[in-house]
C-alpha cells in the first residue's frame, strides 16, 4: 500500500465516511491512475484529471460519475490539500444575494376586509 493510499484511507476515516464510501473513492483514485498509464495520481495536472471525467460521462451511470468525482475531489482537496478550479462548485444562477425580491402576491380587498380580521379574533377569545 502505497503512502498515498493509507493517508487517504486515514483522511476518510477522520471525515467519518463509511467503509463502501472509502472503497468506492479509492477506486477513483485508482481508476484515474490506470488511466493515464499508472502515474501516480499526485503527478497528474488538472487538466488531465478533467479529461479523463470528460471521457467517463458517455460510458458510465449518473452515480457512478458523480461517485468518481466526490473521490477525486476529495482526494485532491483533502489529502493532497489541491484546491482545483475542477472542484469548485459553479452554476449559471446568480446567488441569492443578487437575485431581487419578490413583490408580495397582491391583496383582494373584498376577500378580506381588514375590519372583519380583528373581530374574529375578538369573538373566539
Amino acid at each position: 500500500m502505497t503512502l498515498l493510499r493509507t493517508r487517504m484511507i486515514e483522511d476518510m476515516t477522520l471525515a467519518g465516511h463509511a467503509a463502501r464510501t472509502q472503497q468506492i473513492y479509492l477506486q477513483a483514485v485508482s481508476a484515474l491512475s490506470k488511466h493515464c498509464g499508472n502515474r501516480p495520481p499526485d503527478q497528474l495536472s488538472e487538466e488531465e484529471v478533467r479529461r479523463y471525467l470528460v471521457g467517463i460521462q458517455g460510458r458510465c451511470a449518473r452515480g457512478t460519475i458523480q461517485a468518481n468525482h466526490y473521490g477525486l475531489q476529495f482526494f485532491y482537496r483533502h489529502t493532497l490539500g489541491v484546491d482545483w478550479a475542477l472542484f469548485k462548485k459553479s452554476s449559471g444562477f446568480p446567488s441569492r444575494g443578487v437575485c431581487p425580491s419578490r413583490s408580495p402576491m397582491p391583496r383582494c380587498s373584498g376577500l378580506s376586509a381588514p375590519s372583519a380580521i380583528p373581530s374574529i379574533v375578538a369573538a373566539s377569545a
